[in-house]
């Protein structure tokens, strides 16, 4: 049966001009500038002199430049493979055992098994950041989130899509390359109660600089005071300074105040990036209230998303449930984050404006560098990063950080204060 014939075919369409309705059904869409990063990665891909280096996308590599398959998820998987019984669809909560494993890791014995706290699986970190400033935006219309400048540049585009406020406070001097503790503190006196603060829990993306325990302590009496209230970007966990360590400033946080969020990623410390692996907690004053706090997260998750991905978090899960898998995976996080810390150390002791890097943590840091300056970098020397000057430090090897070095010679100052 040709197309004309079947019984519910339309008429073939005519060729004439189109209708006014038509013409104009887009006329309110402007062009959307491309992503930078993404552009980044295609000069780099394009590029084809030996010897670059690649400095922009956010992922981990090896000494290799390979991003693996951690060992412990393979595992893993090869046991779902034998194992799992079906493919039919999670709820809206996700994978249930995933997120009570997950908290437990994250927040701690205490924290997780909490009446006053409730969580669901979600699409990465970035899901779980969505999903959180949708429910911010239900309970508190119009509300005002404070975040970092800089910050994470997906952010504020997620926070504001969901129609809230956006404000910044001081977090990064740039001129000896330390948090501004004063300055953030000074900024967040001027929010109000019931104000939100976006706080990258551990390994600050994108300048890696970190606060310390008594900046946190300070974090968390002003939130008491004001009445306002964290929501923690738990992206890195176990990349900073260890799996506990990452994790104290949230716990801190959460043992102290009364309501909460935490967004969570498994993305980067389980190399599940394109599995989409993340979970939100929500902490509430009451359990009673934390039932209310539930029943909007799953009408919300089930709007957003309907159902989410099960594979990367059943393979977290499976990791998580086995003692032997556990470790196996958290001797793979340790190897990642000596890594990471050991390239931190090799560019801080390398120059005299480098060395603050050796002190924060993280995959990221923010060189400092004038953007007319990365842009010869890239055109003269094939070295590729962020026009803001974040750099990846994993895409270095111990062997190209004198490559880095030599490109880097005429654009660095004497000294921090340069």
């Amino acid at each position: 049966m040709t197309r004309l014939d079947h019984p519910l075919a339309l008429d073939e369409p005519r060729a004439s001009a189109p209708s006014a309705s038509a013409d104009t059904f887009w006329r309110n869409l402007e062009p959307q500038a491309p992503d930078a990063l993404l552009a980044i990665i295609r000069h780099y891909r394009e590029d084809s002199r030996p010897g670059k280096i690649d400095l922009g996308v956010g992922i981990y590599r090896d000494e290799q430049g390979r991003t693996p398959v951690m060992a412990a998820a393979k595992a893993a998987e090869g046991l779902l493979w034998q194992t799992q019984p079906t493919k039919a669809y999670l709820g809206a909560e996700g994978d249930v055992v995933y997120t009570a494993l997950l908290a437990q890791l994250a927040l701690g014995e205490s924290l997780a098994r909490s009446d006053r706290l409730v969580g669901v699986q979600t699409p990465g970190g970035t899901g779980a950041l969505r999903l959180g400033a949708e429910l911010l935006a239900r309970a508190s219309p119009g509300a005002t989130v404070w975040t970092s400048e800089p910050t994470w540049p997906n952010h504020g585009p997620i926070f504001t899509q969901a129609g809230l406020r956006m404000r910044t406070h001081r977090y990064y001097r740039a001129g000896d390359r330390e948090v501004d503790v004063h300055g953030m503190l000074a900024d967040l006196a001027h929010a109000r109660p019931g104000d939100v603060i976006l706080l990258q829990a551990s390994c600050h993306n994108p300048t890696g600089a970190t606060l310390g325990p008594a900046d946190w302590r300070q974090i968390a009496g002003l939130c008491e005071r004001k009445g306002l209230t964290p929501f923690l970007d738990l992206a890195y966990q176990g990349l900073g300074d260890g799996l506990e360590e990452d994790a104290a400033a949230t716990r801190l946080l959460l043992n102290e105040l009364p309501d909460a969020l935490v967004a969570y990623s498994c993305d980067k410390n389980f190399g599940l990036y394109r599995d989409r692996v993340g979970a939100l907690w929500v902490q509430s004053e009451s359990s009673e209230r934390s039932d209310a706090v539930y029943s909007n997260m799953l009408a919300l998750a089930r709007s957003l998303w309907s159902m989410p991905p099960d594979h990367g978090a059943a393979v977290v899960r499976t990791v998580l449930e086995a003692d032997d898998l556990r470790a196996k995976w958290s001797a793979e996080l340790d190897t990642m984050r000596g890594r990471i810390n050991a390239l931190r150390e090799a560019l801080g002791a390398s120059h005299p404006a480098l060395a603050p890097l050796a002190r924060q943590r993280g995959m990221f840091a923010l060189l400092p560098l004038a953007p007319a300056q990365i842009a010869a970098l890239r055109a003269e020397r094939g070295v590729y990063m962020a026009g803001n000057g974040r750099i990846n430090l994993c895409g270095l090897t111990l062997a190209t950080v004198p490559d880095l070095l030599d490109a880097l010679r005429h654009y660095l100052p004497e000294d921090l204060g340069a």
